[in-house]
């Protein structure tokens, strides 16, 4: 299991440091990196320059950023970097119903679409179980669309919390993206903000809040994975009395 990220105890400062490249990234960064110096060698500049820019967006794109996941009773952290496109209720996909999914019925979704140049490692929302993780292949439509939820490839996961609550979330292939990767298995044991997966290039994350827990984000507004807070338990009724 990978680490929490958090600080040491008694750490008073934290340093800023350039982003690795993840390891599944790596080998494509090499490719790129190989044929541009190919290109240069043979001093093809017309060539090499623009090559040495997709080298660089690669690295980028790949790049695997420490985030720091806020702690809280009943949290729930975006799993993707983008930008929150839809906060709806609607029916759950067929592979999460059931009683080893999420139940029947409606939940409300969170929607970030990635872009290519956003981070594309994606994190579990909770901390707690992987009860499931169904892959579905399908088409590649643009992952901005709302039917790409039910016809694009996608992987779904369901994450059972340590009070029993589950969460689902999906990642979903979109027009560039062609592979999605999982990096996580059910019946693993995972942290809040863990890297599960990652989507190669462009695509889009669906996140399933349980009922009682209402959404903190608003259309438009942009998330980072392992850090923005999506949804927390909804605050009980006040009811005053008059005196």
């Amino acid at each position: 299991m990978a680490s929490l990220e958090q600080p040491a105890v008694g750490t008073t400062t934290v340093k800023w440091r350039w982003p690795s490249v993840h390891p599944e990234g790596r080998k494509y960064v090499l490719i790129a990196a190989a044929i541009t110096a190919f290109l240069a060698f043979m001093a093809w500049e017309t060539l090499a320059w623009p090559m040495a820019l997709v080298t660089l967006w690669v690295a980028s794109f790949f790049r695997d950023p420490i985030r720091a996941t806020p702690q809280g009773e009943g949290l729930i952290v975006a799993p993707a970097d983008g930008l929150v496109t839809m906060v709806q209720r609607v029916d759950l996909p067929p592979e999460l119903r059931g009683s080893n999914g999420l139940g029947e019925g409606s939940m409300m979704r969170v929607s970030i679409f990635m872009s290519v140049f956003d981070v594309h490692i994606n994190r579990t929302p909770i901390a707690g179980t992987i009860r499931q993780v169904i892959y579905i292949s399908g088409k590649f439509l643009n992952a901005d669309l709302d039917k790409a939820s039910d016809e694009n490839e996608r992987q779904h996961f369901v994450v059972e919390g340590h009070d029993g609550q589950r969460v689902g979330f999906t990642q979903i292939a979109g027009l560039v993206a062609r592979r999605i990767v999982a990096f996580a298995k059910a019946g693993d044991i995972v942290a809040t903000g863990q890297r599960i997966g990652l989507i190669r290039f462009g695509s889009r994350v669906d996140v399933y809040l349980p009922e009682g827990i209402e959404p903190q984000v608003a259309l438009g507004q942009r998330s980072i994975a392992g850090e923005t807070i999506l949804g927390r338990p909804a605050m009980p009724a006040v009811i005053g009395i008059a005196q």
